[in-house]
């Protein structure tokens, strides 16, 4: 095939507009997570609405031993997530101004999957959502539900 200067012309303009597209693509998938239910997502800080999940620095027991539940709860996000893309449905702002949100990995919503593994907690203060993913995870003594510990809410207030 035989390219004339304005077919050249025409093939490279798409090629650039191709490539500044992709790098923007890329550009918007800038991912920072802060602990279990606290992400930034192109610069913007984004709670998980409906759940409350472990601070970092909080810690559980089992079997005499201290975990660091906070800890945990944010590597299994980061496990859950890897590098995957994701989107966000959101709900509104917080007191703190962040945007309140159910985020997803293709169909898995990140929130049901951390109240269903037991490290992060039914929130039934803002929303019944998780309630069912709670229970799965209590009546299984998933995660925190095989530990001794302090709901987040109620560590926060102590600490």
């Amino acid at each position: 095939m035989y390219l004339n200067k304005k077919n050249l012309f025409l093939v490279i303009s798409i090629l650039l507009i191709f490539f500044f597209l992709t790098y923007n693509d890329v550009k918007s998938s800038e991912l920072k997570i802060i602990d279990g239910d606290t992400i930034h997502l192109n610069g913007e800080k984004i709670r998980f609405s409906g759940i409350d999940t472990p601070e970092i620095q909080q810690t559980c027991i089992k079997n005499n031993e201290v975990i660091k539940c906070g800890i945990r709860a944010k590597e299994l996000l980061i496990k859950a997530i890897g590098n995957k893309k994701i989107n966000c449905v959101r709900e509104g702002k917080d007191q703190y101004k962040r945007t309140l949100a159910e985020c997803f990995i293709n169909d898995l919503s990140l929130s049901s999957y951390l109240v269903k593994s037991g490290y992060a907690f039914a929130y039934r203060k803002y929303s019944k959502k998780f309630i069912t993913d709670e229970d799965f995870a209590r009546s299984n003594n998933l995660g925190m539900w095989s530990m001794k510990f302090e709901y987040p809410w109620d560590w926060r207030k102590k600490n």
